[in-house]
């Protein structure tokens, strides 16, 4: 195989809906305030009982069977999340416990909210490696579990979900060549630290940095693809803020790309953002097979990583 590609996605989330006026009854704001600065309306909660490995599973049994595959096709899982809370078993090795994956290679990915995006790279290298023959990619995140629901500057971002995708290896590349990095003496600005854990941000900074400093590598991502920014038919960017994704996309040239806005209906769901808002791209209809369609992850750790890929 010259290289892989993703032949099926998936994607979850848990049934509650928190509106911004079900918050303006937590905490001082309202729908004006959480619209205007950030461009949520809604998003999606798990209870107590639905776990990081649970809505993992959901998502990527929804792509198994888009795929047509079973348990046993699986030789890798990937789960890119932050939010799991026990160390071990990782949250790699429940999901494949939970859909009955036989003896899969399984790993964590703790890259944030650019997350799906350096497990999808990473699963592409390791099927054109010969290391894996079809691989789970997994971003599941419960944001909710590490947001302070007293502090209206962050509990007004966050949702909880999970994206999946089925890679596999193909005679023509459906992945792009990834382009990743971080700003390590900046990666205070987006925080989950302390006991109990606690999500965190320098908003700001993440804008500017965001707006500025990123379109020239998202471009790059593409150049080294082989795709013109005006050539791509969708963009599905870290869904943190609509006043991000909205100017780096148009910084980014995709003037005639779909632009994925699932953050207005799921919030920031951190490494789910991406597979989730492309998964209901294809849902919906609006890409079709063999699209080039622009990933691109960033913010925790202050990370980024990216990709072209061809819709399945």
């Amino acid at each position: 195989m010259n290289g892989s590609r993703i032949t099926a996605v998936g994607h979850y989330q848990p049934a509650k809906v928190l509106t911004n006026e079900d918050l303006a009854g937590l905490v001082d704001t309202s729908d004006e305030w959480i619209t205007s600065r950030v461009g949520i309306r809604t998003r999606h909660i798990a209870g107590p009982d639905e776990p990081v490995d649970e809505l993992a599973a959901h998502a990527a049994a929804k792509a198994l069977a888009a795929a047509g595959l079973t348990p046993g096709d699986i030789d890798l899982v990937l789960v890119a999340t932050s939010t799991a809370i026990d160390r071990s078993p990782n949250t790699a090795a429940r999901v494949a416990a939970r859909l009955g994956i036989p003896s899969p290679a399984a790993m964590d990915v703790n890259v944030v909210c650019a997350g799906f995006t350096h497990a999808l790279a990473t699963a592409d290298h390791a099927v054109r490696a010969g290391a894996a023959v079809r691989a789970l990619v997994i971003g599941a995140d419960k944001m909710s579990e590490v947001t302070d629901w007293t502090d209206r500057t962050t509990c007004v971002l966050v949702g909880d979900g999970a994206g999946a995708a089925v890679v596999e290896g193909a005679d023509t590349p459906g992945i792009g060549p990834v382009l990743w990095g971080s700003v390590p003496e900046m990666g205070n600005a987006v925080r989950i630290e302390g006991t109990p854990p606690r999500f965190a941000q320098e908003g700001q900074s993440v804008y500017r940095w965001a707006t500025t400093q990123l379109p020239p590598i998202a471009r790059k991502a593409c150049e080294k693809a082989g795709v013109a920014p005006a050539d791509l038919a969708a963009v599905v960017l870290h869904q943190a803020n609509l006043r991000i994704i909205e100017p780096l996309a148009e910084r980014i040239g995709a003037v005639n790309a779909v632009i994925a806005r699932d953050v207005i209906q799921s919030g920031n769901t951190s490494a789910a953002s991406i597979p989730l808002a492309f998964s209901k791209l294809v849902e919906q209809g609006a890409v079709s097979t063999g699209d080039p369609v622009l990933f691109f992850g960033f913010g925790g750790n202050l990370s980024y990583a990216g990709q072209v890929i061809r819709c399945p």
